[in-house]
């Protein structure tokens, strides 16, 4: 297909990053289109090296592929050297011809890091659970445009006067906040020898590419139940994963795309705080997370853990307009007696529902209606064919086409390259 997004259908961490990993082996560019360094994409090479990914599209890999940071994403350019630098070490070759950043784009500062920090403790025990990667912050400058835009870095004085009254903005708002913004701009000096010339128009060159013929696969960051929009508000990232983000995100139309990814575990994970209807705890939510390895890629915080939740799932297909699935993690389900997928939602009334309320209240008291499935013993981990797979394994697998009405077709059965198995 010539234009492809992938986006995660629950509460991010699902493991986007190996599908466009494999896929981007195809694709002539591999884009993010929004969020900034909280997201963290792990892929491994084909001799099992792995990469951990913040702020480079997951394409990297692919020497042929041109890899796009778009318009919608918030960028911390230190972070952005730290890890070309990191990548570059490790025989990936990085330069204006592999990787373009737009000028479009948003900076995201070390003062908005601070702002972060000041912000959540300003919220005491409400506190949303950031990365404190000043994400928030960041896009908050964008909407109230005293922001800075990457192509603004091209002309000194301006950048300096930007900068200057974005920080004297945060002086007067927060008593404690302690920031050198002199120094800062000394630094920035170097960086913008650096970062000058991967700077480009990325709207105009990603769609003369398109009309070219050239194959684009779109890389979301975060997950459609953290969107600022249709997320748990007020417990989301500060952008838009879903779709809408993706076409917002790099100016391409959403006519251009013919097929858009569902990425979801074949159960669920969450970090930070938020309601989270199929939440499981004591042991088999340990075993869960130690055998699913369950920390961020970020922050290296322990994940919460719950069943699969069909209502999210098919929320977040609706607003998406999933055409296929990537279903990861099914090896991590092994060996257990049985398996529950939450199929409705009962009320505090008692009204059951297959809607996600919007109402953080409201979704904090449902009680999940699930249907359990026989789970298999068998390990999964090295087999590649859908055949070989145990039959309460496919089962399970169908059980959720049934439910979705979109075809799994990607199944994760390992964290490889390779462990992935195609559904014909």
């Amino acid at each position: 297909m010539s234009a492809v997004a992938l986006s995660s259908a629950a509460w991010g961490d699902e493991g986007k990053g190996k599908l466009v990993d494999i896929l981007a082996q195809e694709y002539d560019i591999v884009a993010r289109c929004q969020g900034g360094a909280n997201a963290g994409h792990t892929i491994y090479d084909d001799e099992g090296k792995k990469y951990a990914l913040h702020l480079v599209p997951s394409g990297i890999l692919n020497e042929k592929a041109k890899c796009v940071v778009g318009n919608g994403v918030v960028v911390h350019l230190p972070g952005m050297f730290n890890e070309i630098d990191t990548l570059e070490k490790a025989g990936v070759k990085i330069d204006a011809s592999r990787l373009v950043i737009s000028d479009r784009a948003h900076m995201l500062f070390d003062l908005h890091k601070e702002i972060d920090g000041l912000r959540e403790a300003e919220l005491s025990g409400n506190k949303i659970g950031t990365t404190k990667r000043g994400i928030g912050p960041a896009y908050a400058s964008k909407a109230t445009r005293n922001g800075i835009r990457v192509g603004d870095i091209r002309n000194p004085e301006t950048f300096a006067q930007k900068l200057r009254t974005l920080a004297a903005d945060a002086a007067a708002r927060f008593e404690d906040f302690e920031y050198d913004v002199e120094a800062e701009l000394v630094a920035y000096q170097k960086y913008a020898e650096r970062i000058t010339p991967f700077i480009a128009d990325t709207v105009h060159m990603i769609n003369e590419e398109h009309k070219a013929g050239k194959r684009v696969l779109v890389e979301g960051a975060n997950a459609t139940m953290l969107d600022l929009d249709f997320g748990t508000y007020p417990f989301v990232t500060s952008s838009n994963p879903s779709l809408g983000g993706v076409c917002s995100g790099l100016g391409l139309a959403p006519n251009k795309f013919e097929t858009v990814i569902g990425v979801a575990k074949a159960y669920t994970t969450r970090v930070g705080a938020g309601p989270y209807p199929t939440e499981l705890f004591g042991e088999l939510a340990d075993d869960l997370r130690e055998k699913g390895y369950e920390y961020g890629t970020t922050t290296g915080r322990p994940r919460r853990i719950g069943w699969l939740d069909v209502v999210a799932l098919n929320y977040a297909s609706a607003i998406n307009g999933f055409t296929h699935l990537n279903l990861t993690k099914l090896d991590v389900l092994s060996g257990l007696p049985e398996l529950k997928i939450a199929t409705a939602y009962k009320l505090g009334d008692g009204t059951v529902t297959n809607a996600f309320p919007s109402s953080i209240e409201e979704l904090e008291k449902v009680e999940c209606v699930y249907e359990t499935l026989p789970g298999w013993e068998e390990d999964i981990s090295k087999m590649r064919d859908w055949d070989e797979l145990p039959a309460k394994c496919k089962a399970y697998v169908e059980k959720i086409e049934e439910l979705t009405g979109v075809e799994c077709r990607y199944l994760g059965v390992g964290p490889g390259r390779d462990a992935i198995v195609v559904k014909p």
